[in-house]
């Protein structure tokens, strides 16, 4: 099958998809998009978080057949003209980043808190990340993030 699908503002035409691949599968390996990471493929750890229509889904649970003339935005899509995002930038100066695997999909769960709750309470940070799992850390330094991050975006 051929896919269509606008990902991080540019369409993109994906031929001889299996019906049962996933966006995931499609991102990584047919568009040379390897931010979303894939980690459990079940939907339980949040490594594959994407935007799909503005909502964030777990990319391993979307058929790609379900993109087909939607709009996709991954991590990498959060970066605008070369510049990290903000939220990104407060990741690395937080320290947020170890290995790296779950980062992708804490920045975009972070980046849909703070785009719904600007200034979120440290119990709607917790809520909002609690789809992701992250084996390096206790947390602590991601919490640092979304809040740094938050702090910015409040300035005028």
């Amino acid at each position: 099958m051929r896919i269509t699908t606008t990902v991080n503002g540019t369409e993109h035409e994906v031929d001889d998809v299996w019906a049962g691949e996933s966006l995931l599968y499609v991102l990584r390996e047919r568009m040379g998009l390897p931010g979303s990471k894939n980690a459990c493929e079940q939907g339980e750890c949040g490594s594959c978080t994407v935007y799909l229509d503005g909502e964030p889904v777990c990319a391993c649970l979307v058929a790609a057949g379900q993109a087909i003339g939607r709009e996709v935005t991954t991590v990498e899509g959060l970066a605008t003209e070369g510049e990290l995002h903000p939220v990104q930038e407060a990741f690395v100066e937080a320290g947020a980043v170890q290995c790296g695997f779950c980062t992708p999909g804490l920045l975009v769960a972070a980046h849909d808190l703070l785009e719904r709750v600007p200034d979120p309470s440290d119990l709607e940070i917790r809520e909002a990340l609690a789809g992701n799992l992250c084996r390096c850390t206790g947390y602590e330094k991601i919490l640092d993030a979304v809040r740094l991050a938050a702090a910015r975006q409040a300035r005028p």
